[in-house]
């Protein structure tokens, strides 16, 4: 069953664009045919602008976000490597358990969920790791964390940064950050379905590529002479053809619409929703002057629900928002407005419909 008139304004996947729609469903060619290797640079090339990086190793892991959790830390993490890592939500936590997976000396550094993470805490969590990492937009949260300084002060360090929910929404400055080593995913601002996690790497961190990492499909070493190899591509895996068809088509769209144009209509979507979400009773949650515009957390006016409300709006108005996790379950809602989601006429059907349940509940 296609449930094509639902508004998916979640944590998760957003609506995808038009032409993301209409270029899924273009004939399939090979993934060594010349034809789709020359969209697969161009893909890469358009990822570079997006990610604003030079690096020559830029390209869709082929899985979701998490995949390129896993490529960023395997590949880059020897047994017994000090990695500082800040927990702020979920994602924050995950790193934590991937990076123990392959063999990192992890040491946290814990904020209190809904707060951003103070860099210099990260800064002065060790005299000298082998990697700092971060979430930029912690997706269980809806809080933003500060990169530039973390690059500005990193040392020795790789920086290594979490843009899944970032990616396309909000300024992402690979290059002037610093940052070494950068992972998103597809389904969040670029407005593309979950299935493929971009991915950046610089340079010095190359200089640091694990010879034999612990994933075979995720070893950068071999990927790259596929996705960078000069001449002959060499085979490692298939490429997922129709969603890097998707994908090029939705950076299409993003780079047509201006990459600084994207950033201001999701700002501008963000600003409304953290308007007019109080005027119905909804607080916002998120740390003032940390609140992602692409994913707004909150929580419930008295006598609303969240099961219930969260039920009654996919229901009776074919909207979708996710609820808390962790600590705050029961307690938050995360309404996404990414992609092409970010309109101010999805905003505008929200709160009319959070109105509504609202007036009933009081």
């Amino acid at each position: 069953m296609i449930l094509s008139d639902r508004l998916l304004m979640g944590p998760g996947p957003s609506n995808p664009y038009p032409e993301v729609t209409a270029a899924l469903g273009e004939p399939v060619i090979g993934h060594l045919d010349p034809e789709f290797l020359a969209l697969l640079d161009e893909t890469n090339e358009r990822l570079r602008t997006v990610w604003q990086t030079d690096n020559s190793l830029t390209f869709p892991i082929s899985a979701t976000g998490s995949a390129g959790m896993e490529a960023a830390f395997v590949n880059f993490i020897r047994p017994g490597d000090p990695v500082v890592v800040g927990v702020n939500g979920v994602f924050g936590g995950r790193m934590c358990d991937v990076a123990s997976r392959a063999g990192a000396d992890v040491i946290r550094v814990d904020e209190e969920w809904g707060r951003a993470i103070d860099p210099q805490r990260l800064l002065e969590a060790h005299s000298n790791p082998a990697m700092i990492a971060v979430v930029h937009a912690e997706t269980s949260t809806g809080v933003r964390n500060d990169v530039a300084p973390l690059g500005d002060a990193k040392g020795d360090a790789l920086l290594l940064v979490d843009c899944v929910t970032s990616l396309g929404g909000i300024p992402v400055l690979i290059d002037d950050w610093n940052v070494d080593i950068a992972y998103s995913g597809t389904q969040k601002c670029l407005g593309v379905p979950p299935g493929l996690s971009p991915i950046t790497v610089g340079d010095r961190a190359m200089e640091h590529l694990v010879p034999t990492p612990q994933s075979w499909y995720l070893d950068l070493n071999m990927i790259k002479e596929y996705v960078i190899g000069e001449g002959a591509r060499a085979y490692h895996h298939t490429a997922p053809i129709s969603m890097l068809y998707a994908l090029h088509a939705g950076l299409e769209v993003v780079l047509t619409e201006g990459l600084e144009e994207t950033w201001d209509r999701h700002r501008i979507c963000g600003e409304a929703l953290h308007t007019g979400l109080p005027e119905l009773g909804f607080q916002l949650w998120a740390q003032e002057g940390h609140r992602l515009p692409e994913l707004t957390t909150v929580t419930l006016p008295e006598g609303l629900d969240d099961v219930q409300g969260r039920q009654l709006l996919l229901e009776r108005y074919g909207i979708e928002v996710g609820g808390g996790l962790g600590p705050v379950a029961g307690k938050v809602w995360r309404i996404g407005c990414m992609g092409h989601t970010a309109r101010l006429d999805n905003v505008e059907r929200l709160l009319n419909a959070l109105e509504q349940l609202t007036n009933e509940s009081r």
